[in-house]
């Protein structure tokens, strides 16, 4: 606890006696998956790793995380590779053109993993993309085995395949309880989006 007037340097750092890179999944049909990510995107930031974020389905509408991201000092790159959610809210693209982008975005994946260039690598919305088939399941298991070491990996969204999760670290399941959404309030800035 870092008790008032207290500098953060003055606190004691932990160091895992071994350092491993980890797998970590979070999915489930509750609102904070992508939050949670970025949540350690910015404790990453903190111990000075670099971060890539790779969003599969995220490209459409605009979200405040990337110009925030561009607003703090810190070694994170964002790449919006999707051209929104196939098929829902009344996307207007055809599957075919978010398969295309959903494959730039798991060649990239590989890119980024093959040139060991990050220290946590983010695949926001990576699950949704495998339910819709815009990855295969065999390419998303490849960059998990391909994973260097002391790589930490992230995959967002819901419904993720048995076979990841079987293969993960550190699975977690954001449940809904109750939505802001089902009272028919609108996405909100800073919240949602």
């Amino acid at each position: 606890m870092i008790k008032r007037g207290t500098k953060p340097e003055q606190i004691d750092r932990l160091e895992p006696k071994v350092r491993q890179g980890l797998t970590l999944v979070i999915t489930g049909h509750g609102k904070g998956k992508t939050t949670s990510a970025l949540g350690m995107a910015l404790r990453a930031c903190g111990h000075g790793m670099k971060v890539f974020i790779i969003q599969f389905m995220k490209g459409d509408i605009y979200a405040g995380e990337w110009d925030g991201i561009k607003q703090m000092n810190c070694d994170i790159e964002l790449v919006a590779t999707g051209k929104g959610f196939c098929g829902i809210q009344g996307n207007p693209y055809p599957w075919s053109e978010h398969r295309a982008n959903a494959q730039d975005a798991i060649d990239l994946a590989g890119e980024k993993i093959v040139a060991g260039c990050c220290d946590l690598l983010i695949l926001d919305e990576i699950n949704n993309a495998l339910q819709l088939k815009l990855v295969d399941l065999d390419q998303v298991l490849g960059l998990l085995r391909n994973k260097p070491p002391l790589l930490h990996l992230i995959l967002t969204g819901r419904d993720a395949h048995p076979q990841i999760i079987e293969l993960a670290d550190t699975v977690s399941e954001v449940r809904e309880i109750k939505h802001a959404y089902r009272q028919e309030i609108e996405p909100q800035p800073g919240i949602d989006f």
